[in-house]
């Protein structure tokens, strides 16, 4: 049975998108056939994710039924036609690694948290540490940004690196940071140089967060923001004057699909544990039976 391919997926349910990635998995194969992503946009996030589900299966040229187990992550109860769930710390774990296969951390930034994964090369969770519920080291907090300053999210990585004399907000709260940003555009302060700003302050907390995770080594950027070259740029930054972390941050161009990555391929596991306690009972109770 472990010899045998299968086709599974993953689903991962965020506060603002849909991420969808179907696997072949077999004896030392795991192979990407298809992904897709798409924001919800004040939509049922239901319809989105059988929409996305069905575009990856067009893409993969796989059949529904072709699909041995899809798993969810996330928001997944959004998920009716799943077969079983992941928390979103051990897809992140899985998927990260397989993106970046000598990773030692996972740092996920998404929409309204972010966390630090420090992995084994299992992609066991070794320990982790969480943001609070402030808003203002997630992806919701740099989008409200952005729109204030009228710029789109993507291009905001690009905005930040360019500045020269970035400001930064005086406090962590993301009320208070709005705030700031917007004495610093009466002040007429660049919209680069406040974009770099809100980075640095961002990437403060992330690097507190590695710290407490005690994770040292290389470490991939998940999540919705892992785009933002900006932020990452920043980490990067903030880790060099830092003595007490040593890590070495990278991403992926696949790292916002890493929880419905790490869903797919902790569903394969799970789907063959599965089969093969049915064939065990199968085989007991054919031994049991009379002849």
């Amino acid at each position: 049975m472990n010899g045998t391919k299968l086709h599974t997926g993953g689903v991962d349910v965020g506060t603002s998108s849909i991420k969808v990635a179907l696997f072949r998995v077999g004896e030392g194969e795991e192979t990407l056939l298809a992904k897709v992503h798409e924001r919800i946009r004040r939509r049922d996030p239901k319809d989105v994710a059988r929409r996305c589900f069905e575009h990856a299966l067009d893409d993969a040229g796989l059949q529904e039924s072709e699909v041995a187990y899809v798993a969810s992550t996330g928001e997944g109860s959004m998920v009716e036609f799943r077969r079983g769930h992941f928390y979103g710390m051990t897809t992140h774990a899985r998927g990260g690694l397989f993106l970046v296969p000598d990773a030692h951390g996972v740092l996920d930034v998404g929409a309204l948290h972010a966390r630090a994964i420090r992995i084994d090369d299992r992609a066991k969770v070794l320990g982790h540490r969480m943001t609070s519920q402030c808003a203002s080291g997630s992806g919701q907090f740099i989008e409200n940004i952005a729109r204030y300053l009228g710029v789109t999210i993507d291009e905001v990585g690009d905005l930040s690196l360019a500045s020269k004399n970035p400001e930064k907000p005086s406090g962590i709260c993301a009320v208070l940071a709005e705030t700031d940003v917007i004495n610093m555009v009466s002040r007429g302060i660049a919209r680069n140089d406040i974009l770099k700003g809100i980075h640095l302050s961002m990437a403060d907390r992330l690097i507190r967060l590695l710290r407490s995770a005690d994770i040292q080594e290389k470490v991939v950027m998940t999540g919705g923001l892992s785009k933002d070259e900006g932020l990452r740029a920043a980490v990067i930054e903030g880790i060099a004057k830092d003595r007490r972390v040593a890590c070495e941050v990278v991403t992926h161009e696949d790292a916002i699909y890493a929880g419905a990555i790490g869903a797919a391929l902790w569903g394969a596991v799970r789907h063959r544990t599965l089969e093969r306690r049915k064939a065990e009972t199968q085989a007991q109770s054919t031994a049991a039976s009379p002849a």
